[in-house]
């Protein structure tokens, strides 16, 4: 089935924790299986989530989009459209208003519209040849499908392009592939002790720049191995929490 869409499938395999992309994209493949009109709205709705997804990803946290004079998804309510322009804004993929790419996202929402209207007419011009609004039903869903892959494959590809800031980033570590190589190989521990029970290690980034870290057990496990997180939660979930030193001097 992911022949017709595989720009959809490939960008939602990419952002496999983004919840509501998964639903929306399951929700397409059924409709679509079944010959459902639905997998139209599922194909709108998953370009609105892939652009919501991007702009999550990129935006700027000091200066963020929606808050700008000229931003398209200003209103409570951001169409289809307005999304649209925000993630190809925040790609830097246009240089201004003028930007002939701008007319191309316009155009988005008035062919799936378009479509349905010609449908809509398809009835009585073909004097009840029910085999043939049929067929154009088909079409229709098939180029609602195209569509939306077309410009989710575009948005995604543009964004692999990018750098994203790894502190913000909702992306895996296993996306950093290449980097986290270079850095394995480059940087390195210095020392390591523990200290009322905490992890506490130093990174040297240069020889005379070495930074701190200090970490607890639950933090570190948190962030790096999820499932004895769930043991350890497991297995202290009966035990007492420990004392303050006010509680204790009071004992």
């Amino acid at each position: 089935m992911s022949d017709l869409y595989p720009n959809i499938d490939a960008f939602c395999r990419h952002w496999t924790n983004a919840s509501m992309l998964q639903h929306t994209y399951e929700a397409l493949e059924r409709e679509f299986k079944a010959g459902n009109d639905g997998c139209i709205d599922a194909a709108k709705s998953i370009l609105e989530c892939a652009c919501k997804t991007l702009v999550e990803e990129l935006d700027d946290p000091i200066n963020p989009i929606r808050e700008r004079s000229d931003s398209p998804i200003k209103s409570d309510n951001p169409s289809l459209g307005n999304w649209l322009t925000a993630a190809i804004r925040l790609l830097n993929l246009v240089d201004d208003r003028t930007d002939p790419l701008n007319k191309v996202i316009s155009q988005y929402n008035t062919l799936t519209v378009e479509l349905g209207n010609f449908r809509k007419k398809a009835g009585p011009l073909s004097h009840g040849k029910l085999g043939f609004v049929s067929r154009l039903s088909e079409h229709h869903r098939r180029m609602a499908i195209i569509a939306a892959d077309t410009v989710i494959g575009f948005l995604h590809d543009a964004y692999l392009d990018q750098q994203t800031d790894p502190v913000r980033t909702f992306e895996p570590y296993e996306r950093f592939g290449v980097f986290n190589d270079k850095i394995d190989a480059h940087i390195g521990f210095v020392g390591a002790r523990i200290e009322d029970g905490r992890l506490i290690v130093g990174i040297e980034l240069e020889e005379f720049d070495t930074r701190r870290i200090d970490v607890s057990v639950s933090q570190l496990l948190f962030g790096v191995e999820r499932q004895t997180y769930k043991e350890a939660l497991r297995r202290t979930a009966a035990l007492p929490l420990p004392l303050s030193e006010e509680e204790a001097v009071d004992d």
